[in-house]
């Protein structure tokens, strides 16, 4: 049976890449609602507008890297799980807490960024890659936010 502590620590690691999951999933989902109305009008723009499309996505991967991680240090992919203490299992949901909480968030700004580049695309094309430059800028947060999980799940070793 789980600890206490083992059972706060897979909380903190499922909403990890629950929580980045969702704000992914809404920002691809709003910028698909864009992109469809661009592809309604000219089809041929579809390749410039569907890399827009998946950039607010890489959150809810970097929060199933997180979630990867901490159930791997744990023993729980290895069938071997480890005794933590409460204390324990708190270190380990506050180290998913950047990732969580940044990648939520910076999935929906950068979906609205994308939004706003599906608008570039639309009245002038050739400029598709100062959209996708506008909306990866805010990709930089996640990544920090993705790293400063992983040091923190490392240094719990």
């Amino acid at each position: 049976m789980f600890s206490s502590g083992m059972a706060i620590a897979i909380i903190g690691a499922v909403l990890a890449a629950l929580v980045a999951g969702i704000g992914s999933a809404k920002g691809v989902g709003m910028v698909g609602e864009a992109a469809a109305g661009v592809v309604a009008e000219d089809p041929s723009k579809f390749s410039k507008v569907l890399i827009l499309q998946l950039l607010p996505g890489t959150q809810g991967l970097y929060g199933l890297l997180t979630t990867v991680l901490v159930l791997s240090q744990l023993g729980v992919l290895s069938g071997a799980p480890l005794n933590l203490t409460v204390a324990q299992g708190w270190a380990y949901f506050g180290a998913c807490l950047p990732i969580m909480i940044v990648g939520y968030f910076s999935a929906i700004a950068q979906a609205r960024a994308a939004v706003a580049g599906v608008g570039i695309v639309a009245k002038n094309p050739s400029q598709n890659g100062k959209a996708i430059t506008m909306a990866a800028m805010v990709e930089t947060y996640a990544i920090l936010a993705l790293l400063v999980s992983i040091l923190v799940v490392n240094g719990l070793k």
